[in-house]
């Protein structure tokens, strides 16, 4: 991810000149002041504008965001009373995430000194709410946020709209690599790249896996030595892959797929990228180890060609940026089903982030059973405990469809010596028999991204960016409520198309 000063939150202050050059003197201190308490708290530089009091000022500068490519959204509170005709034009010219923010300068009133000038200065009771009229008028896209931006709620939210800005602004210049096609009649992991990048902006383009073996041939020997110090330095790697140990020749070439995947990603601009075991041309192993550090250097990954969960997983990544946790591909594969203790138990065949690890990951070797390869080397791990978020993106054929499920990671009931793979347990909110009911009712993806970074505020503030139908799967879901709400949704967004 870009660092912090490149990314920046636009904060416009809506007046009048009615007030005089006095009062607009007060909005503007008092509105940096409101700017900075923001900055202080959210992840990316919050870029104060002179105070607005003209439609023509307000028209230009939301032109002027939507051409800089630094500004990911933009923050808009009307400090005083800002006639909300003046912002008809900006609005329909805005093409950057808006956050409404219905805040006041001070938190308590100076109840035994409060006159008309106090009240003057500060009615953004007033004038957010010719605000919001507009907003709604003109059908804007936007969050709203009320409250003092000393409130770690509005804090939070804000960060979490924010956070869902610089995830949209990630995919808007997105390139995704494919390494050869997806998995052979396999139907979910299709869909519309040319939509794609309408909706998103992300460029995905296919690649042969060949041209991937050249840049692996092309490593040295000496690359190779300091990548598998790295390893050996980093995690806690089997002795038949260590120097002298008879499969050490398997850790190596490991190495060289890793530096030659990082040199032709590199190389190309990609942050994100597909392979597929039926798809593997040169290659001796299918990428397990090389794909694990690719992911938790923030790249986004799709197993056999799924390259709609890599560009998900690249923008959880960029939204997950500084918080604790980890962000993950993922699979649910299989389920305990023992009455009032179901879990799911999600993994893959090798590619699972470490970011989402609750110990030093320990570095093997097994037979993987298909793709007819040598056996590959991969990084062993359970899931660390804790809240997290799974979620899908599928293309429904008329739209893209996003499918989230609350969820808890546990620690798995006992020991897991026979799974030679990464692997997450979890408890599924509201109750296992209603997440996967309404999963299955959704038509959501097997192939999905687990972050415990991130969660629903942030995914839906991301949705909402993008027009993208959201289906949140939580502790109030009910089956019956939920496929009410695809109904609903199935009607709302042919509607919201147009003809």
């Amino acid at each position: 991810m870009k660092p912090r000063d490149e990314r920046e939150i636009w904060f416009l202050t809506g007046s009048q000149g009615l007030y005089g050059e006095d009062t607009l003197h007060q909005v503007a201190e008092q509105s940096r002041r409101i700017a900075s308490e923001l900055n202080d708290s959210l992840p990316f530089t919050v870029t104060w504008k002179p105070v607005l009091t003209s439609a023509d000022a307000i028209r230009r500068v939301c032109l002027e965001a939507g051409a800089d490519d630094a500004c990911i959204g933009v923050v808009a509170w009307m400090h005083t009373f800002s006639p909300a005709k003046m912002w008809i034009s900006g609005l329909d010219a805005l093409r950057k995430p808006l956050l409404h923010l219905h805040t006041q300068a001070n938190t308590a009133l100076p109840w035994d000194t409060i006159d008309m000038d106090f009240m003057n200065l500060n009615q953004a009771a007033h004038g957010d709410r010719e605000f919001g009229y507009v907003q709604s008028r003109l059908g804007v896209p936007r969050k709203t946020v009320a409250g003092h931006v000393s409130d770690p709620v509005v804090a939070q939210r804000v960060g979490a709209w924010a956070r869902a800005a610089a995830g949209r602004a990630e995919a808007a210049t997105m390139r995704l690599a494919r390494f050869g096609d997806n998995m052979r009649d396999v139907a979910v992991t299709e869909g519309d790249k040319v939509e794609a990048q309408r909706r998103f902006g992300v460029s995905v383009n296919t690649y042969g896996v060949n041209d991937l073996v050249a840049e692996v041939d092309a490593v040295t020997d000496a690359q190779v030595d300091e990548l598998v110090k790295e390893y050996e330095d980093t995690y806690e790697v089997a002795a038949e892959l260590r120097a002298g140990g008879e499969r050490h020749d398997s850790l190596r070439y490991g190495a060289r797929i890793e530096l030659g995947l990082r040199g032709f990603l590199e190389a190309g601009g990609f942050t994100a990228f597909t392979t597929n075991f039926e798809d593997l041309g040169g290659l001796r192993q299918l990428p397990g180890l090389a794909v694990q550090r690719l992911m938790a250097d923030g790249y986004g990954f799709g197993g056999e060609g799924d390259w709609k969960t890599s560009v998900l997983l690249r923008t959880l990544k960029v939204m997950a940026t500084g918080l604790p946790g980890g962000t993950s591909f993922m699979e649910d594969y299989t389920y305990h089903l023992v009455p009032g203790e179901e879990l799911v138990l999600g993994a893959h065949m090798l590619e699972v982030c470490p970011s989402i690890a609750a110990a030093t990951p320990s570095c093997e070797i097994h037979p993987l059973g298909i793709g007819g390869r040598e056996d590959p080397v991969r990084l062993v791990f359970d899931a660390r405990p804790g809240p997290a978020v799974v979620v899908g993106l599928a293309d429904m054929g008329d739209r893209f469809r996003l499918v989230a499920n609350e969820i808890e990671v546990v620690d798995p009931l006992e020991p897991l010596p026979s799974l030679p793979v990464a692997r997450a347990v979890w408890k599924a909110m509201p109750d296992w028999r209603t997440s996967v009911e309404s999963w299955l009712i959704a038509g959501g993806p097997h192939h999905t991204v687990l972050s415990s970074a991130v969660g629903a505020e942030e995914l839906n503030d991301f949705a909402d960016m993008l027009g993208v139908e959201l289906l949140l799967i939580d502790r109030e879901t009910t089956t019956r409520q939920f496929t009410k709400e695809l109904r609903w949704n199935q009607a709302y967004y042919r509607l919201a198309q147009g003809l």
